[in-house]
């Protein structure tokens, strides 16, 4: 199994508008394997293709504790969302920099799973929040995005300072 590099900001790729897949391929199913692999080795809770520098709609997640929840969609779509909830979020294109989204608390999503089915997941909560977050990533939106002019420039102080410290 290959580990994939992950996109750091302030990559432009994270911020172009994923084009749909038109059918689920062994290449697909492949990628879909190594981007849970890397998922899980960063470790992170979901990560949408243009992280992997693939511009195209796939998400996985995994919210479960012991990492034996895995969900794959292909092509989500945001179909009914209701409530609200405020989580903080990280990223793993913005390693180190975590802060408070409000978000819609319930959602239903629509996709193609890996057999190539539509399916609808109703989801509260964290598998709310972490799919709406990667399916933003499908649209060029980063969770930064839903911040306030000031909190989103000192997340962004932040994110620099702790690259600068890397380097």
């Amino acid at each position: 199994m290959e580990k994939l590099d992950i996109v750091l900001y302030p990559d432009e790729g994270l911020r172009e508008v994923c084009k749909p897949v038109s059918e689920m391929t062994d290449q697909i199913d492949k990628l879909i394997e190594e981007m849970f692999y890397t998922m899980y080795d960063a470790p992170g809770i979901g990560l949408a293709a243009p992280q992997i520098a693939v511009q195209e709609r796939i998400i996985v997640v995994d919210v479960s504790e012991t990492k034996d929840q895995p969900i794959a969609l292909i092509n989500p779509e945001i179909v009914q969302e209701a409530g609200s909830i405020t989580w903080e979020e990280g990223c793993l294109s913005l390693p180190g920099v975590y802060a408070k989204v409000t978000r819609p608390s319930d959602v239903i999503v629509r996709g193609m799973n890996r057999d190539g089915k539509t399916v609808e997941i109703e989801a509260n909560e964290l598998l709310a929040v972490c799919l709406q977050h990667e399916i933003d990533h499908l649209n060029g939106v980063m969770f930064i995005d839903h911040l306030s002019n000031l909190k989103r420039t000192r997340a962004m102080q932040k994110y620099r300072k702790l690259q600068h410290q890397g380097s």
